[in-house]
């Protein structure tokens, strides 16, 4: 019988006496049906073998079951059967803690009430603890398990998947963390089920993820196993174990991690603050006329999911060819997944949240990376990755280029290269690191072409200082290398035909000869510097304001230079140093003039220009790579400096970094209120003038210099095509890559008249011209909205189609039907 707090009367002195050598504990809940026959099977097993366990007890932790489950063990009067019970229903992990609690063995047994592990598996466990674990878990997942009866099949995938889940997530190297059939050291057991919070099924992961936390060995011993009907797990359960997965994930991190997060969104929230809080409303006037093209290709990415069409082609801009949106970089890793948001709220309210959350997720990725790889001073990780992530490089692009801001997919790259230098799991980090780069891909190409040139900067570096390094490395990582390749290429196969072959491809883009930096713009401060900014000087070094591609600043490039000197004995500094000054050369240009000479020399970038993928590269872009190299190196110098107890060399190297990371501090990006769309588009009075199979023709046609039709198009739910457009597009024969669509006589006519203001003699050869480019284009109407030099527009569409413009909801309306 129980006491009354659920315990047998005789147990205390039973135990006063001796300690038992094993415990077994069983959780139940409801299991009157199967609890008797699991009872009799351990308890004939172990008096059988007494010799072989010793003095053993039986624990039944009852979980507040509602059918005979309790009276089945007082009924048992087994003198070494006992009942523990918690007077309600909390979960398994409820009922275990309270019976390992109460058990007293210098080895615990863990076992469910099915027994779907045969009690004689016991022996395999007690070998393998024998052997120096401090746990053994039984397990259906290593080779030599012995699954007699199995689970319905969706159980089994479920499982799986939630075991993929829990290695990544909490317990990394346990296959099977679920199976109920587990032996521990008693006091390990005891300690580690009374540390544990989880009341569910996710207990099971917390108390192996105690061990692994401790560094205690853990082995993973097949078992035989055979499904038991009647089981307690639920489909819900398995939402439950994922709940309670993020549960221990949130505990695990440290408070300052935490802090550190919360102020990454916060900075990148303020960077932002002058869209972020009403991005329909506000422009960045510095992104150019890339805000109106990023919207649009949100929008139109969020409309081909919704209407099952090709996420690779569209023809809403570049009517009637169309845009190759592959070759565009649309972000189809995120513009897909955050379709539902752009549906809901608008492309303008998706790309401001992207970027915004996108930059902090950069600087957390930098942050998890230097803390695991360079320094554990938290601090110091902290400001060498704001360095990396809010660099000026950084801020430039955040005005216009997500692809250049969202890049927290490189740093978890560089990891798993890293691991696959070690050779410990070739063929898993191999394949991650292939799904990793398929994934950036689909973010972003040129990115993950700089990053790989980073990191072969950094490894040839490395291996030239530590060779012997290099020699144990380079097998394992040629291998993983090759088998991520193998992995990748099949995924994007076709988006990269489609790219590089499809309709609307093109061979390169060609920037000019002007696209690498100036020597000076390495030493200058960019235009958004809170406190040293000078637009003129960084608009004259550059080649717009969403190119400051350097822009470091004289006092961080001296204090790096000092850092470097003074921690020379390291390699990792020595590798970083290089990578940084590497990246600052070739970010030069195929030829660059050094400052107050007229003398012009070869740049190291002339070896890569022509080749295949880099010849589309913005070189200057290239300097990039020197953020997180020199963040890095930043964190090695703070983290010295805390070691350090000599106060004065702590307080000059403190001020010597926050004076060069002082001028660095960004002001908010500018922004200006957007100019209210025509009524003629958000209220739908373009539908009378549009047939199906036609196009609305904005004058003039929209260019990488006027791009605002792309945003009346969004505004109007892309119900029209348009010609011309702001992508990037194929010319002529060759094919060369051109920004916009292949120009006609037409739309460079009324874009010189929007720019000049002047009108040329318009005759019939003009008019006959505007006929033809008027049907190439399927043009249902013309429209010109209110802006500088639209009278000479207006003039110009009168006399091209030999009509006058209708005012119409805050625009002019040439409606082209009926015309011969």
């Amino acid at each position: 019988m129980t006491d009354g707090d659920g315990r047998n009367g005789t147990t205390d002195e039973v135990r006063a006496a001796e300690v038992p050598d094993l415990s077994v504990v069983i959780p139940a809940y409801n299991e009157e049906r199967r609890l008797g026959p699991t009872l009799e099977a351990i308890t004939g097993y172990l008096t059988e073998n007494q010799g072989r366990w010793g003095e053993w007890e039986v624990v039944v932790a009852d979980d507040g079951s509602e059918d005979g489950t309790r009276e089945v063990v007082t009924g048992l009067e087994h003198p070494r059967v006992r009942l523990v019970a918690a007077p309600r229903n909390l979960g398994k992990g409820h009922a275990l803690r309270l019976g390992v609690a109460a058990a007293g063995g210098r080895r615990v047994l863990v076992t469910d009430a099915d027994l779907a592990t045969p009690i004689e598996e016991l022996e395999q466990l007690d070998k393998a603890l024998s052997e120096g674990n401090t746990a053994a878990i039984g397990s259906r997942s290593v080779p030599g398990a012995d699954i007699a009866v199995r689970q319905h099949r969706l159980r089994e995938l479920l499982g799986r998947a939630g075991n993929f889940l829990i290695r990544r997530v909490a317990v990394p190297g346990i296959r099977d963390t679920q199976c109920g059939f587990k032996l521990f050291e008693g006091d390990r057991a005891r300690e580690a089920f009374g540390a544990a919070r989880l009341n569910g099924w996710g207990i099971d992961v917390e108390v192996l993820r105690h061990f692994h936390r401790l560094g205690l060995p853990v082995a993973e011993v097949p078992v035989r196993w055979s499904h038991q009907p009647g089981s307690k797990v639920g489909p819900l359960d398995y939402a439950r174990v994922l709940t309670d997965l993020a549960r221990l994930r949130a505990r695990a991190l440290r408070p300052a991690d935490l802090l550190v997060a919360v102020l990454f969104v916060v900075l990148s929230v303020a960077l932002y603050s002058g869209r972020f809080f009403d991005p329909n409303h506000r422009y960045l006037p510095d992104s150019l006329q890339d805000q109106n093209q990023w919207e649009w290709f949100f929008a139109v990415t969020a409309d081909n999911v919704a209407h099952l069409r090709d996420p690779l082609f569209t023809d809403l801009q570049g009517f009637p060819d169309g845009v190759n949106l592959m070759a565009n970089t649309v972000m189809l890793g995120l513009t897909v997944p955050l379709a539902p948001l752009t549906w809901l709220a608008g492309p303008a309210v998706s790309l401001s949240v992207c970027m915004a959350l996108g930059l902090a997720a950069t600087a957390g990725a930098w942050y998890w990376l230097i803390v695991k790889r360079v320094v554990r001073q938290r601090a110091a990780a902290f400001v060498g990755a704001l360095l990396a992530a809010f660099a000026p490089p950084m801020v430039s692009h955040a005005n216009a280029h997500p692809n250049f801001v969202i890049l927290f997919m490189i740093p978890l790259i560089i990891d798993r290269a890293l691991r696959l230098c070690t050779g410990a799991r070739v063929r898993r980090d191999g394949i991650v690191l292939g799904l990793m780069a398929t994934y950036q891909i689909l973010l972003g190409e040129e990115p993950l072409l700089l990053a790989a040139l980073g990191m072969t900067l950094f490894a040839a570096a490395y291996s030239l200082v530590r060779r012997d390094v290099a020699k144990a490395a380079w097998r394992p990582l040629a291998k993983g290398l090759l088998l991520a390749g193998a992995v990748c290429l099949p995924l994007v196969a076709y988006p990269l035909y489609f790219q590089f072959t499809g309709p609307q491809s093109y061979h390169s883009v060609l920037h000019g000869d002007n696209a690498g930096n100036s020597p000076l713009s390495l030493l200058a401060f960019a235009e958004r510097s809170l406190i040293a900014g000078n637009a003129d000087t960084a608009n004259a070094l550059s080649l717009n304001p969403t190119e400051q591609n350097a822009f470091y600043g004289w006092p961080l490039v001296a204090v790096a230079f000092a850092i470097v000197v003074r921690l020379w004995e390291n390699t990792l500094v020595k590798a970083l140093a290089c990578t940084a000054v590497g990246a600052a050369l070739l970010s030069l240009g195929s030829r660059f003039r050094l400052p107050l000479s007229q003398t012009v020399y070869p740049g190291p970038w002339a070896l890569l220009a022509h080749q295949p993928l880099f010849e589309s590269v913005i070189e200057g872009r290239v300097a990039m790579i020197c953020a997180p190299a020199l963040g890095m190196l930043i964190a090695l110098a703070l983290d010295r400096l805390a070691a350090t107890r000599n106060l004065g060399t702590q307080y000059i190297g403190l001020l010597g970094v926050t004076l060069a990371l002082l001028p660095l501090v960004p002001a908010p990006l500018k922004s200006t209120e957007r100019v209210p769309v025509p009524a003629f588009f958000t209220d739908g009075t373009w539908k009378s003038y549009v047939r199906p199979g036609e196009s609305l023709v904005p004058v003039p046609l929209p260019d990488s210099g006027a791009a605002e039709a792309l945003h009346w198009q969004t505004a109007a739910g892309l119900g029209f095509r348009i010609p011309g457009g702001y992508f990037n597009g194929p010319y002529g024969e060759e094919r060369a890559g051109i920004y916009g669509a292949s120009p006609r006589y037409t739309s460079d006519l009324l874009r010189d008249v929007r720019y000049t203001g002047s009108l040329p003699v318009i005759g019939k050869n003009w008019r006959a011209q505007a006929r033809l480019d008027l049907a190439y284009w399927k043009a249902g109407v013309l429209v010109v909205v209110p802006q500088p030099n639209d009278g000479a527009l207006r003039t110009a569409v009168t006399q091209l189609t030999g009509r006058p413009g209708k005012w119409t909801d805050g625009v002019w309306v040439w409606d082209l039907h009926g015309r011969s």
